[in-house]
């Protein structure tokens, strides 16, 4: 019989959550963290709950055989690689011990029954390791019975809260009838609104730039926003718009909004209600998605070398790592776009910083495809970024490092930049520095290339100028250029290539 080898790099964690409990699995690998494994099981284990705190025999039946499944799962992983957390509701319930020593045998391993402060932290350091942590940012997670609300920097939860609503517990309070009217809306949104109220003064005066959604209910909502052709980007009157048109199915029921999947539509008006508390209560003006949140603070937490890093470092060197890209090329290629940028951003307005991390990202995993083939190589490149997360990188950034991509190299196609609507602009011009920076560094050489000067003029176009007679000495980097001006004329840029 062969001896298994226990799985040192694979960690698990469970969520046992009030609505769903969900089980992550991850490879520590190239100096990052990639998903290999997920499954969730609606439970609804808060809705088990009676007006004394005691959680039914048939809640704790439903969490019990749902962790069996889990169980097969963890045979192969080491244990301590695992990590499993409980929340709100085994928070609340009184016979939760009960529960509790009996999950314990059937996972044979510990549950953590966290604090709310804790699973607010928790939530905020999953956000931090996974999305685009810009400044100071509100996150909120709506959960199935408790509410966790925090204002944070970098991987620092500064201010949070856990609040004791959820989707879960609002459904049985204010929609038990199964009606969506008006009334019942309004009374779940003034007792949300209550339960906020505390830390309503605290919150706004600290502030934020940026706010985050990680719960399920953003999500959905997101969805629904994206099946009617709008933008993912959350306001009120959005949200208050996707009211009506829930009140007018008349029951929960009946509740069918385009994008809404069968899933979600129990849990999600209740939700919603919660979310349009918040957004009165707190003055949010807009609100986009996080890429993580518990269960990926915990699993962050669980590798020590991940803790604090530069996410967006972290991210790159993966790509990197993963898929064998020349590193010193990519430095080639970031150094002599960064300087191209420099030249040019007065007259076209750019932010430096902002411009930098795009192309700086570009230069680190535009050769990615390479591994899979050299003809369509910026296709494959741009495929597998378009299906990978991108920790530290907004869903904006992403796609504008997508573009780029998919567009540095050979004909043009506009309709990539097309879906960037405002910053359409903005990105084609960055791809036509990074175009340059890649030929002018195909060489792979870092002292081949002389300091080149780049402007433009009012009609947009860009002139190269080299020194001396540099390029009659390089007829293979100036064929390249001249044929460079060729594709980007099809597509109405001009680029000038100054002999001197």
């Amino acid at each position: 019989m062969v001896q298994k080898t226990p799985h040192n790099d694979v960690f698990a964690v469970i969520d046992l959550g009030s609505n769903s409990f969900h089980m992550l699995i991850a490879r520590h690998v190239a100096g990052g963290v990639h998903t290999i494994g997920r499954v969730k099981r609606k439970v609804r284990l808060a809705a088990g709950l009676d007006k004394y705190n005691i959680l039914s025999k048939e809640a704790m039946q439903r969490g019990w055989e749902c962790l069996a499944l889990f169980a097969e799962r963890l045979q192969d992983i080491p244990k301590y690689n695992i990590s499993i957390v409980a929340t709100a509701t085994l928070r609340l319930a009184k016979n939760a011990e009960e529960f509790k020593t009996r999950a314990e045998q059937i996972l044979q391993n510990k549950i953590n029954v966290i604090s709310g402060e804790l699973e607010a932290k928790t939530i905020y350091k999953g956000v931090a390791h996974t999305s685009a942590c810009q400044g100071r940012q509100l996150v909120i997670d709506i959960g199935g019975a408790s509410t966790e609300v925090v204002i944070g920097k970098g991987f620092d939860a500064l201010l949070y809260k856990s609040l004791n609503m959820g989707c879960v517990t609002y459904l049985e309070q204010f929609f038990s009838d199964g009606n969506l009217s008006k009334a019942n809306f309004a009374n779940a949104i003034v007792a949300a609104e209550t339960v906020v109220n505390p830390i309503q003064k605290d919150f706004i005066a600290m502030g934020w730039e940026l706010a985050i959604g990680a719960s399920g209910t953003v999500q959905a909502i997101q969805e629904i926003l994206s099946a009617n052709g709008q933008s993912d980007m959350l306001t009120l009157e959005k949200l208050e718009d996707i009211q009506l048109q829930a009140i007018a199915c008349k029951t929960i029921k009946q509740l069918d909004l385009p994008g809404l999947s069968e899933e979600r539509r129990l849990v999600f008006v209740s939700g919603l209600a919660i979310l349009i508390a918040l957004f009165k209560s707190l003055q949010i003006q807009q609100m986009g998605l996080a890429g993580g949140a518990l269960r990926e603070g915990v699993l962050y937490g669980m590798i020590p070398e991940l803790h604090n890093s530069d996410i967006c470092k972290r991210t790159l060197n993966s790509f990197m790592d993963r898929y064998h890209v020349d590193k010193q090329q990519a430095s080639y290629v970031a150094e002599l776009s960064l300087s191209l940028v420099k030249q040019l951003s007065q007259y076209w307005q750019l932010d430096i910083s902002q411009a930098q991390k795009i192309l700086a990202a570009v230069a680190c995993v535009h050769e990615i495809g390479l591994i899979v083939d050299y003809k369509l190589y910026h296709k494959h490149s741009a495929y597998i970024l378009n299906h990978t997360g991108m920790p530290g990188y907004s869903k904006l950034e992403k796609q504008i490092i997508v573009a780029l991509t998919a567009s540095h190299r050979a004909d043009l196609d506009m309709k990539s930049f097309k879906a960037l609507c405002t910053d359409e602009l903005y990105a084609q011009r960055l791809t036509r520095v990074i175009r340059l920076a890649v030929i002018l560094s195909m060489r792979r050489q870092d002292d081949i290339v002389p300091p080149v000067l780049i402007s433009v003029d009012k009609d947009d176009a860009l002139t190269l100028s080299f020194e001396s007679d540099w390029l009659a000495k390089h007829p293979l980097m100036q064929s390249e250029l001249e044929q460079e001006a060729q594709y980007q004329s099809k597509v109405g840029w001009i680029l000038q290539i100054k002999r001197d």
